[in-house]
């Protein structure tokens, strides 16, 4: 294997190892050795370097050293990212599973907007990026790159799950119980006109800058640019 390869290989492993690492079996230990404040600062901290390192190894890597799934795969690709950014943008608003869920609203409320579709909609909206990059088939460094974020993304939701039953109890196993690990996609629809507005316009901007920045036309400017 292409050591290039091999480099961001370990750059991933490292990046989604050390969040599962300090949010779940260390991260009680650092909060006593260092307050919750301290914690937030560390984890972010080895967060954007594990981050940094695979930005790094990624561009080192061989691209578009594969065959592409075409046309098929553009389609595809287009039609998960619009409501990847419905759902990631969703999740900022009343969100319990926030570090400070008291200030994005209570867990004792009806699930509404994207929380109807999954208790996850972050997780999710990178669940589906990742597979949007996944379909394409388009190089290795995508895919290793693709496969480390879909892994973060749903083994991630899972264990938030467990961690906010540790910390809120029946609050959160009561919130679990209106909502759902798995989309419901027939209520994506429903999330709201203005927040697929709002998504659809920054999908537009974000796959126009992604000619810029990847120097591949992606979205509807793969056809109309």
């Amino acid at each position: 294997m292409d050591p290039a390869l091999q480099t961001l290989i370990a750059a991933s492993v490292a990046f989604v190892g050390t969040h599962f690492a300090l949010s779940h079996p260390l991260r009680a230990l650092l909060v006593r050795m260092f307050g919750e404040g301290g914690f937030l600062g560390f984890y972010s901290l080895v967060a954007f370097a594990t981050f940094g390192w695979m930005i790094v190894a990624f561009r080192a890597a061989p691209p578009a050293d594969l065959g592409g799934s075409g046309e098929i795969g553009w389609i595809a690709a287009t039609l998960l990212t619009i409501p990847a950014l419905v759902l990631f943008l969703g999740s900022f608003w009343k969100n319990p599973a926030m570090p400070n869920p008291a200030a994005k609203g209570p867990i004792d409320r009806q699930p509404t907007g994207v929380f109807a579709v999954t208790r996850h909609p972050m997780m999710w909206g990178f669940a589906l990026w990742a597979l949007s990059h996944l379909v394409l088939w388009w190089s290795l460094r995508t895919l290793i790159v693709a496969g480390a974020v879909l892994a973060l993304a749903l083994v991630g939701a899972h264990l938030q799950d467990r961690k906010k039953e540790a910390l809120l109890g029946k609050a959160w196993s009561d919130w679990e119980a209106r909502t759902s690990y798995w989309p419901r996609w027939g209520a994506l629809f429903g999330a709201g006109a203005v927040l697929w507005l709002i998504a659809i316009a920054l999908w537009l901007g974000v796959t126009w800058a992604h000619i810029h920045a990847a120097g591949v036309p992606a979205g509807v400017w793969r056809w109309v640019g």
